[in-house]
């Protein structure tokens, strides 16, 4: 018997999952073989090394998994702007070792994705409100964090470049 097609609601989320697990292998691809030193190095002067914007996707994979908690339990919930510059619980994830923060994103991409799973499309569309982004729910929420990681993925793969041949 032929697999029923999902519908395109669906299949859109099931895209997003597939990609923010996609991105996870990803990270763990161009981390793992680095040891502290090289994760630690800031190749371009001035800006974070693999681990601080490793630290940056861990933070915000927290912040929206807090965000769909709201959309899941609260009526409308209002989401504020994250401002990582101001962020004062950085410098905790930053304290950590490479291992340590590699290890903590992937099991918590491992929980959001188990969640995002088990939603229904009704609540993939359960809205908030957002002072820039009008049309706010869940679907938006991941796919926002979706687009957002993969700028650092490929600023990983970048800065990576002066330390290590890419892995394989």
């Amino acid at each position: 018997m032929a697999k029923k097609k999902p519908a395109a609601g669906q299949a859109a989320h099931e895209r997003i999952v597939a990609r923010l697990t996609n991105q996870a292998d990803e990270v763990k691809r161009l981390l793992g073989s680095l040891d502290e030193k090289g994760l630690s190095l800031r190749t371009v002067p001035g800006k974070w090394s693999l681990k601080e914007i490793l630290c940056h996707l861990w933070r915000i994979q927290e912040i929206f998994e807090e965000r769909l908690d709201a959309l899941l339990t609260e009526d409308q919930p209002e989401i504020v702007s994250y401002e990582p510059e101001g962020d004062p619980d950085f410098s905790r994830y930053v304290a950590v070792s490479g291992k340590a923060a590699q290890t903590a994103f992937q099991k918590g991409r491992t929980r959001l994705l188990k969640r995002l799973r088990k939603l229904t499309p009704q609540q993939w569309h359960r809205p908030g409100r957002h002072a820039e982004f009008p049309h706010y729910d869940v679907h938006f929420c991941m796919e926002y964090m979706a687009h957002h990681e993969a700028h650092h993925i490929y600023q990983m793969f970048q800065r990576r470049a002066p330390i290590a041949k890419a892995p394989h």
